[in-house]
């Protein structure tokens, strides 16, 4: 048997459980900035990823992704089906000193919250039923070929492609399937003025709690606590913080005040730009890619007034570009002493090939996910249902007592 490394063990055991964290972190980060009437509806899109993502990772998912490669397109489903070959024993070509049911756990809470990133795009308007069998064929045909062409030994990994922590396999993909979902279910069907954010602390919340998984999200990549992991540890921290103060001094520039939503918000497309280069690159050039991520971000508002899509949370306004953005400059600032990766031309149109490929995969099969669902099931809620909020017609259940007493309908 070979020998396990018991710090790396613990390093990688603490930072999946700082991923895991991610996902019910985003439901408090949605649910906040939604209005008071749906946010259960989108929190509860948030948790139940880890319910649906979990059985599918263990039942061929986790294999599919990283079993032996059939052609470079996708793992061979029958190798870890059911855990099996799923040990302590590591495997040297995932983590060489960490036990392999670790990698599986580890990379299960990246499948979970991919798309859950998703549902801020489509607030209000999916219904539950839809919904699950949206996450559940998304996931299979989407998320698991991307992180196998990247992250499994698939062909883009064979071209050069590099993701380090999920700016194309999750960021990327996600946010443009997200505008897609949205463009597809239409506009929102609420009262002009209705939709102010339910909570702003609770933004905070759930910003701040995301944050400091993102550091588990980006340094966990290593697979060890060496340098490598606290260069992307260093690189996380500083790109959210540049991009916060950005994105803040662009809205102050242009609307003559800065918003705490605002600056919550820039700093995680700081985190999600550098997540795909935050095991390539020096420091000095995370604070650049965090300046550029937010700047790109922060513009790119105007994509998506000009496509004319309800993206209601703006997901793919921070993930996609976000991560979209970060994956080219590991093209351009990536750094061979950190991780045997050199920037220059040929890196710069490998990754802008690979974007590319997964975009265009992502969208078009998306769109046929969503076409499918939509032929044997509604996927959109009925607009009066919309305009009353989905949490008391859809779930029963209401998040803020205080609106029960408004509304008339508390004790």
């Amino acid at each position: 048997m070979t020998a396990i490394n018991a710090g790396d063990t613990a390093f990688v055991l603490v930072c999946t459980a700082l991923v895991m964290m991610m996902t019910p972190a985003l439901a408090l980060f949605y649910g906040g900035l939604v209005r008071d009437r749906d946010v259960l509806s989108i929190m509860i899109q948030n948790f139940v990823c880890i319910g649906v993502v979990g059985i599918i990772w263990v039942f061929g998912g986790f294999s599919l992704a990283f079993g032996p490669s059939l052609g470079g397109m996708i793992g061979n489903i029958g190798t870890y089906f059911g855990m099996y070959h799923v040990g302590v024993e590591p495997n040297a070509n995932y983590a060489g000193d960490v036990p392999f049911i670790l990698v599986f756990g580890y990379q299960m809470m990246f499948a979970i919250i991919t798309p859950a990133l998703m549902t801020g795009a489509f607030v209000g308007r999916i219904r539950f039923a839809a919904y699950l069998w949206f996450v559940a064929l998304w996931t299979i045909i989407v998320y698991l070929p991307v992180a196998h062409w990247i992250w499994g030994g698939g062909f883009l990994s064979r071209l050069g492609v590099v993701d380090f922590a999920g700016g194309i396999v999750i960021h990327a993909s996600a946010g443009v399937s997200a505008l897609v979902t949205a463009r597809y279910l239409g506009k929102r069907a609420v009262a002009e003025g209705a939709s102010a954010p339910a909570s702003l602390p609770l933004v905070a919340l759930g910003a701040g709690l995301l944050w400091f998984g993102w550091f588990g999200f980006n340094a966990g990549g290593a697979y060890a606590a060496d340098a490598l992991a606290a260069y992307a540890f260093t690189n996380t921290m500083l790109a959210g913080s540049v991009a916060m103060l950005v994105w803040m001094f662009w809205e102050w520039r242009e609307t003559g005040h800065p918003t705490f939503s605002g600056l919550l918000v820039g700093a995680v497309t700081g985190l999600a730009t550098i997540t795909p280069a935050s095991g390539y690159v020096e420091p000095m050039a995370a604070l650049l890619i965090g300046a550029v991520g937010a700047t790109a971000c922060y513009y790119a508002k105007y994509i998506q007034s000009w496509l004319k899509v309800d993206d209601t949370l703006e997901v793919f306004q921070a993930h996609g570009v976000g991560g979209i953005t970060g994956s080219l400059l590991i093209g351009l600032l990536a750094s061979p002493h950190i991780n045997a990766v050199s920037a220059g031309p040929r890196q710069l149109l490998v990754q802008a090939l690979g974007i590319l490929i997964v975009v265009i995969y992502a969208a078009v099969v998306t769109s046929i996910i969503l076409r499918l669902i939509d032929r044997f099931g509604k996927l959109r809620v009925p607009e009066e249902v919309q305009r009353q909020g989905l949490d008391e017609q859809l779930y029963g259940e209401q998040a803020y007592s205080l609106w029960n007493i408004k509304s008339g309908t508390g004790n």
